[in-house]
């Protein structure tokens, strides 16, 4: 009976963790991820470099994840992109910007990251007629947003006959993870209906979930228990649920803000989503192909 009392008993599961519900390699998959993107061309023949657009709420990380993806290829901290570092009633992007990726070498990458305003519930917002004539290949990078007016065919920034090359492959949501609960129903509508329009054009989806060390305080201190994070999980929910992306689809990143050099953490998170992005973005122009 004594040694029954002290008996040492099970540790209760953490209410903040859960079992690893995604798998990843903190220790190899760096090099590995590096090695297959800088490897990758697209497959087919008409597509030589793969277009990504990001859009999402003001504030929520795109032209910062933008950054992150140069600083983990640069490996130190650029600032192509420019974004804001406090909240404003404004986004600090207002037009629409093509950034190419290059490794150290200086040769580029076969893949663009297309950057254009956040979306708010002021009355300057970005028409969602000019994100859709966007996925359609329709405007040029360098198109100025008129939050009164979508483009017209007589810009010069208007391309008339858009080909595969010219159109969207793939397109990718930035949300920070600590506004999804408070995002506004207006910002989900706009979003719904980009998505909706992407859907009817066959364009992949994914949605990139930044400052998830804003809402889970054991992933800020160690950000490889991200996958046994129940908090992080459930905002992943949250985005599925509003948005209607599988959670496959959805990749919780920590982009860098104020570090001063590369986390090799950090970098794998990015470099996984990034990975998936081209992937998917790839079947999509190989279907394009087939379909023809």
């Amino acid at each position: 009976m004594f040694s029954r009392l002290f008996k040492k008993q099970p540790k209760s599961p953490s209410p903040e963790y859960e079992t690893s519900w995604r798998s990843i390699d903190w220790r190899e998959d760096k090099e590995k991820l590096l090695t297959t993107i800088n490897n990758f061309k697209p497959g087919n023949s008409e597509v030589n470099t793969l277009r990504i657009l990001m859009h999402g709420p003001q504030g929520a990380g795109k032209s910062s994840f933008f950054n992150s993806v140069d600083s983990v290829f640069q490996g130190r901290n650029t600032t192509r992109a420019q974004a804001h570092a406090v909240e404003t009633d404004r986004s600090f992007t207002v037009t629409c910007k093509t950034y190419k990726l290059k490794n150290k070498a200086g040769s580029a990458y076969p893949f663009t990251f297309t950057d254009i305003a956040g979306m708010h519930k002021a009355e300057d917002n970005v028409m969602t007629d000019d994100i859709i004539k966007l996925l359609n290949g329709h405007i040029k990078s360098g198109y100025i947003f008129n939050p009164n007016s979508p483009i017209t065919e007589e810009d010069p920034k208007y391309n008339k006959k858009p080909i595969l090359k010219d159109k969207i492959h793939c397109l990718v949501a930035v949300i920070a993870a600590d506004t999804v609960s408070m995002q506004s129903h207006d910002v989900f509508k706009q979003l719904r209906d980009v998505r909706e329009k992407a859907r009817d054009l066959c364009i992949p989806q994914v949605i990139i979930m930044t400052k998830v060390d804003e809402i889970c305080p054991l992933v800020k201190e160690d950000l490889t228990t991200i996958y046994r994070s129940k908090k992080i999980k459930q905002k992943m929910e949250e985005c599925s649920v509003n948005l209607g992306v599988p959670l496959n689809c959805i990749f919780p990143v920590k982009n860098y803000h104020q570090e001063r050099t590369t986390d090799t953490t950090i970098d794998i998170l990015i470099l996984d989503a990034l990975q998936n992005i081209i992937y998917f973005a790839n079947d999509h122009v190989e279907d394009e192909v087939d379909s023809e």
